[in-house]
Formats: C-alpha cells, sequence, structure tokens
C-alpha cells in the first residue's frame, strides 16, 4: 500500500480495511492529529472557474481513472477530506474537491459585498454541476449542507452523477435543525444569522472536542470564510427542499454516512435512509466521519460504487 504522512499508515499496513470492518475501525482509532492545512502528497491545488467566481479546489490520483469528487460543508473545506482522499486513491479512483462559494480558499466567490445579493441553492447548484461537466460523470460525496446541493444535482443532472454518498447530512426536509439534539425545539424561533453565529461559537470552543490541531486549523478558517455565506447557508438549511420522491425513484445507489452521535440523531437518518432506499453506514464518531472514521467511510463507500456498475 502507498504511504501517506497524512493518515499515519506504513507500507506494513494492507487493504484489509476494505473488507475487515473491525481492522478499518482499529485503523481509525490509531489516527494521529494531522497537519490539517497540508494536503496528501500528490495533491495538485488549483482555481476551477465557477459560475459563482474562482474555487479552491484540489485533485488527486490518475485523472483518467474513475472519478470522485469530495464537497465539504458550511464553514468546512477541502483539506476536510485529507485523510479519505488518499484511501480512494490507493484504491484506483481519481479524486477532486473544492471549496464551496464563500467558503476559505472559495471565500470571494459568490455575491459581492454590499450588493444585497444572498448565497441560494441555485448559486451552490450550478456550482456543482459546472464542476461535475469539467470531467468525467462521478461519484458525489456531499458533506453535511453539501449533501443537500448533491440531491438536488442528482434529482435535475442525474447524468453527471454515478453514485451518492451523503455524509450527515440533514435529514430532515423544511426547518432541518427541529431534528437536531437539544436545540430543536427552540430552532423555529432562531434566524439563520442567529444559528450561525451559534454554530461559529460551538466550533470555535471546541464543543466536537477534536484534537488540537485540528482545533487550530478550524478556527483560523473563520478568518477567511465569508460570515454572510454562512449566515445565508444557515438560512438555506432552515428551507431544506423535500427531495425523497426524487432519491427514492433515482436509479444511482445512494449511501447515508453518518456518526451514532451526530448532530441528527441516528433514528432520524435511519428513517431517511430507509424512505428513500438508500444503504446506511453508521460509525462510532460524530458530525465528521471523513475525519475520525476515513478507512470505514472509504470501505463503505467503495462498496457502493461497485453497485453503481
Amino acid at each position: 500500500m502507498t504511504t501517506h504522512d497524512q493518515t499515519g499508515r506504513t507500507a506494513a499496513d494492507d487493504d484489509r480495511w476494505r473488507t475487515d470492518a473491525a481492522y478499518a475501525a482499529d485503523l481509525d482509532a490509531r489516527l494521529p492529529d494531522v497537519a490539517w492545512p497540508d494536503l496528501p502528497h500528490g495533491a495538485v491545488r488549483y482555481a476551477f472557474p465557477a459560475p459563482s467566481g474562482l474555487l479552491a479546489a484540489f485533485s488527486l490520483g490518475d485523472e483518467t481513472h474513475e472519478r470522485v469528487v469530495l464537497v465539504p460543508g458550511v464553514t468546512g473545506s477541502k483539506e476536510d477530506f485529507g485523510l479519505l482522499a488518499p484511501l480512494l486513491v490507493d484504491a484506483g479512483y481519481f479524486v477532486q474537491s473544492y471549496d464551496l462559494a464563500g467558503q476559505y480558499g472559495s471565500a470571494e466567490a459568490g455575491p459581492p459585498p454590499d450588493s444585497g445579493r444572498h448565497y441560494d441553492y441555485p448559486l451552490f447548484v450550478n456550482d456543482m454541476i459546472a464542476f461535475l461537466e469539467s470531467g468525467m460523470p462521478a461519484h458525489v460525496l456531499g458533506y453535511s449542507f453539501a449533501g443537500i446541493i448533491a440531491e438536488l444535482v442528482l434529482a435535475a443532472r442525474g447524468d453527471l452523477v454515478k453514485s451518492l454518498t451523503l455524509l450527515t447530512t440533514p435529514p430532515l426536509a423544511g426547518e432541518s435543525f427541529r431534528g437536531v439534539r437539544w436545540i430543536g425545539p427552540f430552532s423555529r424561533f432562531v434566524s439563520g444569522r442567529r444559528s450561525a453565529a451559534l454554530m461559529i461559537w460551538g466550533v470555535k470552543t471546541n464543543k466536537n472536542k477534536v484534537q488540537p490541531r485540528r482545533l487550530e486549523f478550524v478556527r483560523a478558517r473563520f478568518a477567511t470564510t465569508r460570515r454572510s455565506s454562512v449566515d445565508d447557508v444557515l438560512g438555506l438549511m432552515k428551507r431544506t427542499p423535500d427531495l425523497r420522491p426524487a432519491l427514492s425513484a433515482a436509479q444511482q445507489p445512494i449511501l447515508v454516512a453518518v456518526g451514532n452521535h451526530d448532530l441528527w440523531p441516528l433514528r432520524v437518518h435511519a428513517r431517511f435512509a430507509e424512505r428513500i432506499g438508500a444503504r446506511i453506514g453508521v460509525y462510532s464518531t460524530g458530525h465528521s466521519p471523513c475525519e475520525t472514521a476515513p478507512h470505514q467511510l472509504a470501505a463503505d463507500m467503495l462498496r457502493l460504487f461497485e453497485r453503481s456498475e
């Protein structure tokens, strides 16, 4: 197996994690606190000219291989896939990722400041469609909010999507926060801007209990990420479209991948997965399995890719 400093794996490791769930879980439990701003060895950074502006992106692997596109969520960035991407490349795939408009490296993309315009669903959907159109049809992973965008793209342009992984994506339509642990009953009284403030406060004060180097990186990203984009996205998540009929009718296989300590209770994710006919993958972690359970997540994704064939 190829050695990747970001994952902490050595040449002595093998591919058992692809078929041995216990071994994959053990590898995930032994992950080091990596240098999160660094992309995996061999990754190429570039700027993608999307409809909303230039998006910070990276590619990894052989571009002639089958394509996987990993899309991070709000307050996130492409670096969140630093542990997951090499595993997919080692399995023979070509991986790409980009920061959503307004987020981190793509902070300048989106409506001009003080223009009175907002980040909306069409903006994010058009960007994702343009990114997918730039190459072969892809296996798509949408992380949290980006999962909603990926659902919309699948419904509108299914020809671009070979399979869909919904990583801790909101499982409820409408006011999606109504199902979140503890704050659900009060979510309808909180504006998008106030929700964003609470989310940022939770991240900065390490309510997710991440390791020190990870915490340093996620805090630093807020200095670049455009606050208006976070406010607008949290507002959009209070108006999540109901795509269950379209997803259940889709020909592409779908994976709902969640931590058993996610923001939304596992039973809500399970009910959503059943409703759309998706397989569900559950990991002993929180809202970020790509960071804390990459081997287990990659193994489930590879099985999904096989189903798409």
